[in-house]
């Protein structure tokens, strides 16, 4: 844990928007607010306070910290445009987490004990978002360390009847903003489960301690980038949908 590093950590992936300030190994300033809209507006603003709190500059800063998704994907894109933004103006390297990572953080270490831990989001479909998770013994909540997280599953966006199939074996600890669904499903699988008591949304503060602890990337190497695990609900102009080739035409039943 880097405890005299300075990091400014944003999200806007989910249903909230949030930034925190890291700063003498401590969380010196938060602020989080829920909203389905309206991130563009208010990050920036957001960080602006934060940094105002901690009584930084953000020339003291050595790193920006953003959430990866999934999510929203005009969320998620907000998030990694403003924190390239500050990091080129700043010249410092962006680290990237998860929202699967900033929403297992959440979780307490003794109620995942023997168990696997499992984020499982609201992917605004019939499907949902779900990572498995082991939390290591070297996690405090004042004192996270990089790879106390250690990833189980990969990522991966399913349907709630496939859970069963898709996490480890034993039993499971769920958190995220899609645990009723995940749960249900479960229960009707005879998989034994419980829920975290831990808040289920991303918090930027989480985000900023798990960047505190890896390791400072080179800011001459490509920030990272957004992780999608499925195609956005977006289509383009003439009705082309995202991702489409320009000319690309649709074909029609019994054509």
């Amino acid at each position: 844990m880097q405890r005299s590093r300075n990091i400014l950590a944003l999200d806007a992936a989910g249903a909230a928007c949030s930034c925190a300030v890291w700063s003498e190994g401590q969380i010196a300033a938060r602020y989080f607010e829920s909203m389905s809209r309206g991130q563009s507006e208010r990050l920036v603003p957001m960080a602006d306070e934060v940094m105002e709190r901690a009584g930084l500059e953000y020339s003291q800063l050595d790193a920006i910290a953003v959430t990866l998704g999934p999510g929203g994907f005009t969320g998620v894109r907000i998030g990694l445009a403003t924190a390239r933004a500050f990091a080129l103006a700043l010249s410092r390297p962006v680290i990237g987490v998860t929202n699967f990572e900033a929403v297992a953080a959440a979780a307490l270490q003794e109620e995942c004990a023997g168990h696997s831990l499992v984020a499982v989001l609201d992917a605004k479909r019939a499907d949902l978002y779900a990572q498995a998770f082991r939390m290591g013994d070297d996690f405090s909540a004042n004192d996270q360390t990089q790879g106390f997280l250690d990833p189980l599953t990969a990522p991966t966006a399913l349907l709630p009847d496939e859970l069963d199939t898709y996490l480890p074996d034993g039993p499971l600890v769920l958190i995220g903003d899609a645990v009723e669904v995940a749960g249900a499903s479960l229960k009707a699988a005879g998989r034994q489960f419980k829920f975290s008591r831990g808040k289920g949304l991303t918090d930027a503060s989480l985000v900023a301690a798990l960047a505190a602890g890896r390791p400072l990337p080179d800011p001459e190497l490509p920030s990272p980038g957004p992780l999608y695990l499925r195609a956005p609900d977006v289509t383009l102009p003439g009705g082309r949908p995202f991702g489409a080739r320009p000319g690309a035409v649709r074909s029609k039943q019994g054509s």
